[in-house]
């Protein structure tokens, strides 16, 4: 999901884990396995949470601003429902919140469509017939399947994983460490595709290659192209057998 958790003043939640993972040997060789975040690197799908939030805000009588994004922001399904709990300072079943927002962003793409990145789709197809790739996402399933299902995605990767299915988001590395498990790749044979600073830092983290792709309609907090392997324009530039040909070198080469 390409929603950060850390601005310049700092991650509200868990400290930036990993910030020290640095990539393995492989980084000068070829690499095994592509990992792809979802939201902001695949689909422009930020606006559609950002949304549903302040219309379920709204509901409650209260109000939800750009301010509140870090507390949300790539974490599990159970953790941002806790945060939205407090931020809110609602007396509403932590469930309550987790299925009014899943069936809001659900029921926005079943309607709407999954809002495209110029390219992205395509990329993603080509690199998934010369490696295996793999969707690992903050994302609760059901909004993971349904996103899938509206670009053409679904059946596409050779494995899924939400961080529901590991419990902790990013910037921890469980998500992209149960990825590389289920594609039977060592990590440091892994290249992640992120768009935030939490993904990245949530990559190194798992001591894979880090490749930033930021987007420009929710541009990643300060920090991600220094934690970055390596930065990329656009992901249908991507080419994973040349990468340091094709992508400028990030901070932590």
């Amino acid at each position: 999901m390409g929603e950060d958790g850390a601005g310049a003043t700092g991650e509200p939640g868990p400290a930036a884990a990993g910030a020290t993972g640095e990539p393995g040997p492989a980084a000068a060789g070829r690499y095994d396995a592509v990992i792809f975040d979802m939201d902001g690197v695949i689909v422009d799908t930020e606006l559609v949470w950002e949304s549903v939030r302040i219309d379920f805000a709204r509901r409650h009588g209260r109000s939800w601003g750009r301010e509140d994004h870090p507390f949300v922001a790539q974490r599990s399904t159970r953790e941002w429902a806790d945060s939205t709990r407090s931020r809110l300072a609602l007396d509403v079943p932590v469930e309550v919140i987790e299925r009014a927002i899943v069936e809001g962003v659900v029921d926005r793409l079943h309607r709407d469509g999954a809002p495209p990145i110029d390219g992205a789709v395509a990329a993603v197809q080509r690199i998934a017939e010369s490696h295996r790739t793999a969707l690992a996402s903050s994302a609760h399933p059901e909004i993971i399947a349904a996103t899938l299902a509206a670009c053409g995605l679904d059946g596409t990767f050779d494995a899924v994983v939400s961080a529901d299915d590991v419990g902790r988001g990013k910037p921890h590395p469980d998500v992209f460490l149960e990825a590389a498990r289920r594609l039977g790749a060592a990590p440091e044979r892994c290249v992640v595709i992120e768009d935030s600073l939490n993904g990245i830092l949530a990559a190194r983290a798992a001591g894979m290659v880090a490749v930033l792709v930021p987007n420009p309609s929710m541009p990643p907090y300060p920090g991600a192209e220094e934690a970055a392997s390596f930065i990329l324009e656009r992901l249908e530039l991507l080419d994973v057998d040349r990468l340091s040909e094709v992508a400028r070198p990030g901070g932590a080469r």
